[in-house]
């Protein structure tokens, strides 16, 4: 026996250092083979007798801990009955699949939009800023139209003419109520220059004209 205690100590040994299960499978396979040995040589000296020996082989090794294998499959999709498990947790029922995720939601359905899309609701938003915008009154007609508008108005409206615009602009600003400045628009701009109402560079032009005596 002197030699099965020195085996024992040695696995223990091997066990409180964290040495590798392979190690420790070695120095398990040793032990195995003196009891199997003292098993044996006991048989031989009771006669029939028998003997139960439990070998260290039939622990399993994970993470560099000794851990006794799984018996029996589960109910619900373990591994074979009577087979012991070469895991120490089911991979079938244990690990997280799709299945058992829950179903990613929308973002619209997160922030509660009532049905409408984040893209329709920042549309809205963004129509309602800009009718707020048109609505603004202005005190200066030249400094409310922008570069692109400029060159738009001058470009499609007045003909390219960049003096006529400058001065046109310039008049409207004189006057004092919106009817004195649509009568001279109705006569100087829109008759001899040929505007057409329904285009939505004219609409834009007497929109701007609007704000300014607004």
């Amino acid at each position: 026996m002197k030699r099965t205690q020195e085996l024992i100590n040695q696995l223990n040994q091997q066990l409180d250092r964290q040495e590798s299960p392979a190690q420790m499978l070695a120095t398990a396979q040793l032990l195995e083979a003196e009891l199997s040995r003292l098993a044996s040589l006991a048989a031989a000296n009771r006669g029939s007798a028998k003997v139960a020996v439990m070998m260290p082989s039939t622990m399993k090794m994970y993470a560099g801990q000794p851990m006794e294998a799984k018996p029996a499959a589960r109910a619900n999709g373990g591994v074979a009955t009577g087979q012991q498990s070469e895991w120490p947790f089911n991979p079938l029922t244990d690990i997280p699949t799709l299945a058992h995720q829950q179903t990613a939601r929308e973002l619209n359905d997160v922030i509660g939009n009532n049905g409408a899309s984040l893209n329709d609701k920042l549309k809205a938003d963004v129509v309602e800023l800009a009718h707020a915008l048109n609505g603004t009154p202005v005190r200066d007609l030249k400094k409310a139209i922008g570069v692109n508008d400029r060159y738009v108005f001058i470009s499609e409206l007045f003909r390219g003419d960049e003096v006529m615009y400058e001065r046109s602009i310039k008049t409207i600003n004189g006057f004092r109520i919106l009817p004195e400045a649509e009568y001279w628009i109705q006569r100087e701009l829109k008759l001899k220059h040929g505007w057409d109402e329904n285009r939505e560079i004219v609409k834009h032009f007497y929109q701007l004209v609007k704000r300014r005596f607004s």
